[in-house]
């Protein structure tokens, strides 16, 4: 392959690439890389990493500042930043991470030291400005216990140039003045220091897309920082490692250039050994980094992200000896019953020049073990590490070509599995000695045994279906950007367990390396994506994606052998992906050909090019509809398993009908889960007009283009502050299934490894909400993937059942884990359901029993007031029909009251889709401005009651001046109050909207409530937030919240806050004053809410602290002079029908139709009535019930 490219002069650099002959450097032609033959170029590289012929530091940074003494350096003056076959130069072969350990002893502690990460370290993430010395505090800390790897993170000088050509002549150099430069820390990104501004976009690149070029402004980071070597590394080769860096970098040595680099998520390797002042010299040694915010290599990196540049990973020294460990790979072989694994491990030795290959296992000795970190638990850190070797392998020689390395095999009987329910991992330690038996090198890392295969339409995991119970992560910290904390990692684990999600997608590109060692411990299916993206294509006119394209074929390649090399010695890792959203073509095509080449124990993944390409093993369709799943998963002509990259879109208020997924994902064949879109918010923390930091968006930075808040997709917030929505991934995804049908209470253990012996089923029945009896279920051990049946009538709930009189029975099983875990303490509920029992009477309407109360009334003008006793004062406007206000015991409880309602707060999913959306086509049929003339009012009293019946027509406000035409009535609303002596309040509602509108959003009525009545106690579901299509992990009981409390405060606000299938609410004062409501006659359960803010608020506030807890005053939607002071009342809203929320996608419009309210007539009763102390909500329920 050489032959194919020519060698040619290369400015800077001492030694031709090709064939290592000395030659005198003084131009540097740009085409040096253009090469058509895309296989040459990865060879090229290669050999770009040859050890060159080196010069002392100081002959080296002088031979350096002579040839630039009158211009730029060639490598700067070429822009090989824009250049798509120019993507790295003299960067080392990727490789597994490497730890430079000193003995075997000291590997193993590392490892013991490493595996301490549990739900105590969660505790200690830090979300806000915190996070910056933390970061710094974390980089050192993951070099600890390594005496030949140093962390060079801290504060580093740093400038920023307006782009390339403002870059300060000459700053690499070691006499190069920084002293008026600024400071920032290294890791981080410098828009989150103050430099420069973030910019978010979905799928737009941030500039005009020209492939390779880019803009003139372009802005370019400029770092310096010093370090010195230490004596105890004399005489070894010294690597500079940088992690990563957004989006290309050059980086120097004592103002000798060392190298340059692509691909913002992976590392870049450099040899500097001739190049460093010796240790002992006194001297310091001057690292200088310009990193370029834009390069060729972005556009491959169109991810749906913040774009946020420099140095967000560590960068460290490593000291190797002359001859080291450089790479090394695991591969465990498991026999049909999966007792007996065969294990391979092959080792690359980095040879320097004058050492002959063939020489080396005649001076040197190379040895393989895998120790058993079981045998480590429970010990105080003084135990006996060495005596937990599992086997000691043997040297032989290759069975294959894959690795050119050394050769070892290896055997463990009866080896203890790694999977994401059981994660048990060996250590795997590689040590290189000298003839006289004292160790060189030594490198290690953790790995489990364990076998990915494929069967007919199943992907397994040691011969299980495993179900991939998933979500998409991206790396985001709201303070830091895309720098890494320990402590948020495991945070984010830990919530992903205690969620019962077992893995993620590392969506879009390589996340540091910390978090697969992490996923290895805690227990995480991972897919690995390569970095690469470029869904601006799609929109970008004449030119093709780059997959298309020839001359990007090797830096798109280049990206998936560095990730696969990097981190192939992960247990975690189940699937190899090529990238995300980035078209498909020839170039995909040959990346998965070199994984299959390289890495035949996994199975790879890509959508791109519809989901089921010949590139993929998986048919890994986003956002496909239940339905459309479903008919793949019974095409009896695919073979391949289905599991969704992408689904149930997290944005806001959203993740309707995921329950309908995994209702057929647990029922169907072929149907293997699935990630949802995505785990967090990338909401950034910016100081707002109040002096406090707050979440930011796109455009929140003045950032242009910028596609808003299409970042905001997250089951939590970015603090990690779980959203509602996760209840219900919890419920989907638990691992424990109980249902009852005809008799038989059916408990199913989904887990593939473990059974239930280290659970307790925990069992407790209401009647009517209030709980008659608990207790513990014995149950026999339930072996994976098996169930127990049960008559129910035989468990120990029934004597409850028995001796109760409630109208509805409901038994819940928590299931709890026995004893604490990595990822959670003991009595954590991990799986919780609730059936409904077989109701013990024929239910029947609820009525009300009117006692011979005397109502007295009094009339002034339009107005009537109607007295119960010295309980209840209600005053009603005769004109419009409303009542204006109630009393009870002299506490005023209803402001205003009450109307009709047909409108929400639109959701994000609500706005999705354009033209077709549910807002544009309820802003169409103007349904966001409807007010309601007060057609009739009539009103008959009577000894025992007062029964009042209005019409109401609603009209949108631009037609409200003149008499409505028919064709202007938009609803028909009939509403009759029928006042008891008792004090209670019948109101019947009938609703006949226009046939011609869309589905509405509601249908119920509001009215308001003081503001000090602010207890809300109701008998339904929650206790958190749930609507018709999202409420299958909400369970019925009675719930007590405050207003406040019952707000979800999503980034942007929307409709928000309700409870599902409501039988009744109180709303009371501290003092236990206040109203009742409830469904009354054969009306259905109803949809709630109590807010703060209006609907008109939740819509007009762009971010949650903008929210104003009801404007000064505003005006009623009725056609009077009734205006409210909204700062002193809550909004509640009592919905005989309420919308669902959607969520298979947030950009078409999704609700299942079911969940929709088509603009057909309706009907409904509600009972209201006083409360006080002396009463309750369940005691006034009961007293309605028919018996």
């Amino acid at each position: 392959m050489h032959g194919t490219t020519k060698c040619q002069e290369y400015p800077l650099i001492s030694r031709c690439l090709l064939n290592s002959k000395p030659i005198n450097l003084t131009k540097f032609p740009k085409n040096i890389l253009h090469c058509t033959n895309f296989f040459a170029i990865p060879t090229f590289y290669c050999h770009l990493q040859s050890s060159p012929t080196h010069l002392p530091a100081a002959q080296a940074a002088k031979q350096s500042m002579a040839s630039t003494e009158n211009e730029e350096p060639s490598l700067l003056r070429n822009d090989v930043w824009q250049d798509q076959s120019f993507f790295k130069w003299r960067k080392r072969d990727a490789h597994v991470p490497l730890r430079c350990h000193d003995t075997i002893e000291g590997s193993l502690r590392y490892w013991l030291e490493r595996s301490k990460a549990d739900i105590s370290a969660s505790n200690l993430a830090t979300w806000d400005d915190n996070a910056v010395a933390a970061a710094l505090k974390c980089a050192s800390s993951w070099v600890e216990g390594l005496p030949f790897v140093k962390s060079l993170s801290g504060c580093w000088k740093f400038h920023l140039a307006s782009g390339p050509s403002g870059v300060p002549n000459f700053f690499y150099h070691s006499d190069f003045h920084d002293n008026d430069w600024g400071t920032i820390p290294v890791p981080s990104n410098w828009q989150m220091q103050g430099y420069d501004k973030p910019i978010y976009t979905n799928t737009e690149y941030p500039f005009l897309v020209d492939p390779p070029h880019l803009p003139a402004e372009n802005p370019t980071g400029c770092y310096r920082t010093y370090f010195e070597i230490s004596n105890e590394w004399k005489g070894r080769r010294i690597l500079l490692y940088f992690e990563s860096a957004d989006s290309a970098y050059h980086v120097w040595v004592n103002g000798v250039p060392v190298g340059y680099s692509q691909d913002s998520r992976l590392p870049a390797e450099f040899e500097i050994t001739e190049y460093i002042h010796p240790s002992g010299s006194g001297k310091k040694n001057i690292l200088a980094v310009q990193v370029f915010k834009w390069s060729d290599g972005t556009y491959l990196e169109d991810q749906d992200q913040w774009w946020l540049s420099g140095i967000h990973r560590d960068v460290l020294l490593l000291a190797k000896p002359q001859v080291f460990i450089a790479d090394y790979s695991f591969i465990s072989n498991l026999d049909g019953s999966f007792s007996h694994a065969d294990l391979e491990v092959e080792v690359k030795v980095d040879i320097p020049q004058g050492i002959s290959k063939d020489c080396l296992l005649s001076d040197f000795t190379l040895e393989a073990e895998v120790y058993d970190n079981e045998m480590w638990h429970g010990n105080d850190g003084s135990a006996d590490l060495l005596a937990s070797v599992a086997t000691q392998m043997e040297l032989v020689p290759p069975a294959s070509f894959r690795f050119n390395g050394y050769h070892f095999k290896g055997k463990i009987d009866r080896p203890r599995l790694w999977s994401a329910e059981q994660p048990n991992l060996y250590t795997l330690v590689v040590i290189l000695k000298d003839a006289d038996g004292n160790v060189l090198d030594c490198e290690s890392c953790q790995v489990g045994i364990r076998q990915i295969t494929t069967a007919y339409k199943q992907l397994l995991v040691n011969g299980q279906p495993v179900v991939i119970r998933g979500v998409n992560r991206h790396e985001f910290h709201p303070c830091l950007g895309k720098t890494n904390l320990e402590h948020c990692m495991v945070k984010d684990l830990v919530l992903m367990k205690q969620y019962n999600i077992n893995a993620v997608r590392n969506s879009h590109y390589p996340n540091h390396s910390r978090w697969y060692e992490l996923c290895d411990l805690f227990g995480m299916y991972m897919i690995d994506e390569a970095n690469i993206e470029t869904h601006g294509f799609d929109h970008s006119g004449p030119f093709k994606h780059p997959t298309m394209e020839p001359t990007w074929a090797a830096a798109m390649l280049d990206r998936v052998i560095g990730m696969v090399e990097r981190d192939k010695n992960h247990a975690c890792i189940i699937s190899w992906s090529l990238g995300n959203e980035a078209g498909y073509g020839p170039n995909h095509s040959a990346m998965a050909g070199w994984i299959r080449g390289r890495d035949p124990s996994r199975v790879i993944h890509y959508e791109g090019g519809g989901s089921r390409t010949s590139s993929t093993d998986i048919v890994c369709p986003m956002y496909m509809r239940v339905w459309d799943i479903v008919k793949i998963a019974n095409d009896p002509n695919e073979a391949r398993p289905l599991i969704l990259c992408e689904y149930s879109h997290a944005m806001g208020n959203s993740n309707g009908n995921i329950d309908e997924y995994w209702e057929a994902i647990d029922n169907t064949f072929g149907l293997q889960g699935g990630f949802i879109w995505e785990w967090v918010d990338q909401g950034l923390l910016k100081e707002g007009a109040d002096g406090k930091k707050h979440w930011a968006y796109g455009g929140d930075f003045g950032d242009t283009p910028n596609d808003l808040n299409f970042c905001l997709n997250g089951l939590v917030w970015p603090d990690r502050t779980p959203h509602p929505a996760l209840h219900e991934v919890k419920y989907v995804y638990q691992p424990i299934k109980i249902s009852l049908k005809e008799g038989l209470l059916k408990i199913t253990n989904t887990h593939f490894y473990e059974t239930t012996q280290g659970l307790d089923f925990h069992w407790v029945v209401l009647g009517d909400g209030s709980e008659l009896e608990s207790g513990v279920l014995s149950l026999p051990q339930i072996e994976p993937q098996k169930s127990l049946s049960m008559e129910w009538v035989s468990g120990p709930w029934y004597s409850a059942w028995t001796s109760c009189t409630s109208e509805e029975i409901f038994l819940t099983i928590n299931v709890k884990r026995l004893h604490s875990t990595r990822w959670v303490d003991a009595g954590h509920v991990n799986s919780s359901t609730q059936v409904p029992l077989p109701p013990k009477r024929k239910s029947a309407p609820h009525d009300i029993k009117p006692k011979d109360h005397v109502l007295r009334t009094e009339n002034h003008g339009d107005l009537i007031k109607i007295f119960q006793h010295d309980v209840s004062e209600i005053t009603f406007n005769t004109r419009t029909g409303l009542i204006e206000s109630w009393k009870v015991q002299g506490v005023p409880v209803m402001n205003r009251g009450i109307v009709p309602c047909f409108w929400r707060a639109p959701t994000d999913n609500d706005k999705g889709g354009g033209a077709d959306s549910y807002l544009s086509k309820w802003k169409a049929a103007l349904l966001d401005d409807i007010v309601f003339l007060t057609n009739s009012c009539s009103v008959q009293i009577k000894t025992n009651f007062v029964e009042i019946a209005a019409v109401f027509l609603g009209i949108p406000k631009s037609k409200s001046n003149s008499e409505p035409k028919e064709s202007d009535i938009t609803f028909t609303v009939n509403i009759t109050y029928i006042i008891y002596g008792s004090g209670d309040i019948i109101m019947e509602t009938s609703v006949k909207p226009r046939s011609d509108i869309p589905p509405l959003p509601r249908v119920g009525v509001e009215f308001h409530i003081d503001k000090e009545v602010d207890r809300v106690n109701w008998y339904g579901k929650g206790p958190f937030e749930c609507y018709p299509d999202r409420k299958a992990a909400a369970q019925v009981a009675i719930h007590e919240k405050t207003v406040p409390e019952m707000h979800v405060p999503y980034i942007v606000p929307g409709e928000c806050g309700g409870r599902a299938e409501v039988r009744w609410l109180t709303m009371q004062n501290k003092d236990g004053v206040g109203m009742y409501a409830s469904v009354y006659d054969n009306s259905p359960t109803m949809q709630m809410s109590a807010s703060y803010y209006t609907t008109t608020e939740l819509d007009r506030a762009t971010h949650n602290e903008n929210l104003v807890e009801g404007e000064d005053i505003e005006s009623c939607p009725f056609l009077c002079s009734t205006r409210v002071d909204f700062t002193s009342v809550s909004l509640v809203h009592l919905d005989h029908k309420h919308m669902g929320l959607g969520g298979d996608d947030s950009w078409t419009p999704c609700v299942h139709d079911k969940y929709l309210i088509q603009p057909v007539p309706y009907s409904f009763s509600i009972r209201l009535c006083p409360v006080t102390a002396a009463s309750s909500g369940n005691l006034i329920y009961k007293a309605q019930q028919q018996i």
